[in-house]
């Protein structure tokens, strides 16, 4: 059972990639057109529930839909680490080692560029991120030629750079806790623990608190999203029936085509927006998008690839099956395509500020680099192989 849902993983997150794509690009165009005034109206548009509570589309998609974006991840950790490809210690170490590597190195290359700027410095953790639906769309692009193995390193790879950035968000990002709501907010995560506990297999129940958990996190100073981490780790993996799917299986299932083909490119179209009129080459060089781009292109290569030849030449992980080091090269590259998780802890980091058409300058050029030489080096190695399949 396991295989089927990691191929469909892989797929539906390879063909994500494409409607991400097109989202960026769809907002590319707007913002630098005439139409751009529309576009940021659209995104400023506001939105009331009540009399006390007003918030703009924006926000509603970063803090809200991106919380279901969280809770589908959540589900997918949840499953790796105990029934898949992250469930023992063997399998888990090479993609873990080499995930941290590829967090720790990128936000080092950010803080030296950065570091004697006190208002730019909360951004250190921007390029830590790897977009897993772009990243496994250009592994796509290889074909069959590509070791299965290579594909299900860098979804474990991409899952524990998620689980990472939560941890992240979680510790570093939070405001001023607001201590009564967080009391509340456990009460809540007990109700859904107890849920668990009675192996319910409806969702209604969860939902319900699951909701509420939302609420008083958002409320509580820390980001509402970590709602829909917490969420997720309640949802039971198991069913007392053999004959269907457990919930959390189920849910997987019903969620990942809405999330990867409605949630993410609708924050793609939202955050993506990036106006090329006042860029010039010192843009280029500002410290913020160039920290950016340093921690991507160089920081996630050479620490995704150095921490993985560490973890092998002392014996604490072997190469998967049919993977060489070239392989290996070729991924860390990929993982520097940013995007998604990129853009939005630069929301939480500078909220939406002028600093944040410099992110995005930096993400995207960071990513492009990446996606391009990646691609570059596992097709020129594809083509080696082809010619010659005893070259490894």
């Amino acid at each position: 059972m396991h295989i089927k849902f990691l191929h469909k993983f892989i797929q539906l997150e390879a063909s994500g990639g494409i409607s991400l794509g097109i989202a960026t690009l769809f907002a590319l165009i707007l913002a630098n057109s005439s139409w751009q005034t529309y576009y940021q109206t659209f995104l400023n548009f506001n939105i009331s529930l009540g009399s006390n509570i007003h918030f703009s589309l924006l926000h509603f998609i970063n803090d809200g839909l991106m919380t279901i974006f969280f809770f589908l991840v959540s589900l997918e950790i949840k499953r790796e680490l105990i029934q898949g490809e992250l469930n023992t210690v063997t399998k888990a170490m090479l993609p873990t080692v080499a995930a941290i590597g590829g967090m720790i190195v990128p936000a080092l290359f950010y803080l030296a560029i950065n570091h004697k700027y006190p208002q730019l410095i909360s951004g250190w953790a921007i390029p830590m991120a790897t977009d897993i639906a772009f990243s496994l769309g250009v592994l796509s692009l290889l074909g069959k030629h590509i070791p299965v193995a290579l594909k299900i390193f860098l979804m474990a790879l991409a899952i524990i750079d998620d689980l990472g950035a939560i941890i992240v968000i979680a510790i570093f990002y939070t405001q001023q806790i607001g201590w009564l709501y967080l009391f509340l907010s456990l009460l809540a995560f007990i109700g859904l623990l107890s849920l668990n506990y009675f192996k319910i297999q409806q969702f209604f129940p969860y939902c319900l608190l699951g909701f509420a958990l939302w609420l008083l996190i958002l409320n509580s100073g820390i980001h509402a999203t970590i709602a829909g981490v917490l969420f997720g780790f309640t949802i039971p993996l198991t069913s007392s029936n053999k004959n269907f799917n457990s919930l959390l299986h189920h849910l997987i299932h019903q969620l990942h085509p809405w999330i990867a083909y409605g949630i993410l490119p609708l924050f793609a179209f939202a955050n993506a927006g990036l106006s090329f009129s006042n860029i010039n080459l010192a843009t280029f060089i500002h410290p913020l998008p160039l920290g950016i781009i340093v921690g991507l292109f160089l920081g996630k290569q050479l620490g995704i690839f150095g921490a993985s030849w560490l973890t092998v030449k002392t014996q604490l992980a072997k190469l998967p099956y049919q993977v060489n080091w070239w392989h290996i090269y070729g991924i860390a590259l990929i993982c520097g395509i940013g995007f998604t998780m990129s853009l939005f802890i630069a929301s939480l980091a500078f909220g939406d500020n002028t600093l944040i058409a410099l992110v995005r300058l930096g993400v995207f050029t960071g990513s492009i680099l990446s996606g391009i030489a990646g691609y570059s080096i596992l097709s020129s190695h594809r083509r080696k192989n082809s010619v010659n399949p005893a070259i490894h």
